[in-house]
């Protein structure tokens, strides 16, 4: 193996992190602002900021649908049982930024429900508030709120509230929701005070003239590093683009650097303090390979097991993604003629419509997607059951893991999705008629709606794939189905942390690039306490456990 090299000798960090996602990039920067602290980042794909289908709002929808392979990590999960044996994609972005470069944009920060979960699971540091104020912390606020102390404004993530003004048919489609549901409209979602409602305006990741944001562009940008990747005015941070990351090297069960692979070459290096794995769906994978894992498994992979953990790999979820389909009136635009960067034409977030479901819970994401002679809802049920996994073929880092998702394994979830459709879009679609006869639901059609057996067979045959993939290495005690602790530190070894979508430990009620840079803020806020701590006590025998931020 080579060792990367400085001056003949081999290159040592304070840190190294896996990834430059929403939680790797905000990592690696809040980790070096002391300008004290050395990181190397390394991350598979390039740097593709200025290329303009990332930079272009507007490809932000055909980025998700085309997965070019340029921009994509390319594969494709197991087929799903439930789904008549339909495989679909199983990728994420494979350049700078991230999942964040290649999303469709949308900020939707998980609701206080979700964080009590966690804060009875975790601890005061996943509390609502602490959420809340953390969030305040990163955002830069771009719009209109009636609460504006639920919002931060000096941050590094653009959030733009698009568009200023809606259209006719953001309009017609959110009174029809209204009238439908008897939700409200409501202006800003993410104000914890009104989670539920129809809404005309989304909050993206957007500058104020519509580029897209990313944990590249708000995190590794020019105020922070150099185009190739060097830290400028002292920081001590280095960024290695087309570094595919093979496995974790460790010593006596303490992580000591990473082995990966740039341009043809098998690279080690080494870390001091700790390595911070932000892979994404590319996490749990690198753990096996590790030797974290079930051992059953390793063993058949040819893998000495340094860390029998059953939990890796289990706890895969994702939210359902379905469609509805209507005709629209030609004389209605989708978005503003001065602002197609705004993307979407309406929407709404929605409880449960099952008899007996909470009330006051958001459940159900409704997406408008208008052109010129339709409007389509995305239909996102939020709170599945179903469970997937995620295992290893072998030992080869090349070769693709099977990604189950596991998709309506359980029966409740396919009920649910149902009821979406018998309820919420039934009565939208008849509203949407009485506002304006030219709104007609094509597909599924109404009387498919009414018939169960039609109506399930439309929703396995239309089901379709987003990327919320979360929960594999479930942040959690180990005896409660955990991989890591409250903090991401892995448990069964020591200097490892995983900060990603994979830790969270229950399904967030929204999309999850949001909660994804809060779990590398908080978990970045700890890691600089352990430093100064270190730095000031010098007792390094001590646990830091009590002593938060």
């Amino acid at each position: 193996m080579n060792n990367l090299k400085k001056n003949g000798r081999k290159l040592i960090f304070d840190y190294i992190v896996i990834g430059t996602g929403p939680a790797g990039s905000v990592i690696a920067k809040m980790l070096t602002d002391d300008k004290k602290t050395s990181v190397l980042v390394l991350e598979a794909g390039e740097n593709n900021d200025r290329d303009e289908p990332i930079r272009d709002s507007t490809f932000a929808p055909e980025l998700e649908e085309s997965f070019f392979p340029q921009y994509f990590w390319q594969g494709e999960g197991v087929p799903q049982e439930e789904l008549d044996e339909r495989t679909f994609e199983w990728t994420t972005g494979r350049l700078s930024g991230g999942g964040s470069s290649i999303n469709g944009e949308q900020y939707v920060r998980p609701t206080s429900v979700v964080f009590r979960e966690w804060e009875r699971l975790l601890g005061p540091l996943w509390s609502p508030g602490r959420a809340i104020r953390h969030f305040k912390r990163l955002e830069k606020y771009n719009g209109e709120t009636n609460n504006p102390g639920a919002h931060g404004f000096k941050g590094r993530i653009h959030i733009r509230q698009a568009p200023v003004n809606p259209t006719v048919m953001a309009e017609k489609l959110v009174t029809a929701i209204e009238l439908a549901t008897g939700f409200q409209e409501i202006l800003d979602y993410n104000d914890p005070k009104t989670p539920l409602g129809p809404f005309t305006r989304w909050q993206l990741y957007q500058k104020p003239n519509g580029r897209r944001e990313s944990a590249s562009t708000a995190f590794l940008s020019s105020d922070i590093m150099t185009s190739n990747g060097h830290g400028i005015k002292g920081r001590k941070l280095r960024v290695l683009y087309k570094s595919t990351v093979l496995r974790v090297l460790f010593s006596n069960k303490r992580a000591v650097g990473v082995e990966f692979l740039k341009e043809g070459k098998c690279i080690r290096v080494f870390a001091r303090k700790m390595v911070i794995v932000s892979a994404g769906i590319n996490s749990t994978q690198l753990l096996m390979l590790s030797g974290i894992g079930p051992a059953q498994l390793l063993r058949k992979a040819g893998i000495p097991v340094l860390f029998n953990n059953p939990n890796v790999g289990k706890h895969l979820r994702n939210h359902t993604l379905n469609f509805a389909v209507f005709t629209t009136n030609p004389n209605d635009r989708a978005l503003p003629s001065d602002d197609p960067n705004a993307l979407y034409t309406g929407g709404a977030f929605l409880p449960n419509p099952t008899p007996g479901a909470d009330p006051k819970r958001r459940e159900v994401q409704l997406v408008g997607i208008g052109s010129n002679s339709s409007l389509a809802i995305a239909i996102i049920f939020l709170r599945p059951r179903s469970r997937g996994s995620i295992k290893i073929q072998n030992n080869d880092p090349m070769k693709i893991v099977l990604a189950d998702e596991g998709f309506l394994t359980i029966p409740g979830d396919l009920d649910t999705v149902k009821n979406i459709y018998k309820i919420y879009i039934r009565n939208i679609a008849e509203e949407l008629a009485r506002i304006d006869p030219a709104y007609r639901l094509m597909s599924p059609t109404p009387e498919v709606i009414d018939d169960d057996t039609q109506l399930e067979e439309f929703i396995k045959q239309n089901f379709a794939h987003n990327h919320h993939q979360q929960s594999s290495l479930r942040m959690a005690p180990l005896q409660r189905g955990g991989v890591v602790d409250r903090r991401g530190r892995v448990h069964g070894v020591k200097n490892l942390v995983v900060a990603d979508a994979s830790i969270f430990p229950f399904t967030v009620d929204g999309n999850t690039a949001a909660p994804a840079y809060l779990v590398g803020y908080t978990i970045a806020r700890q890691l600089r306490l352990r430093n100064r701590y270190f730095r000031t006590h010098r007792n390094k025998s001590k646990r830091y456990g009590e002593y938060e931020e």
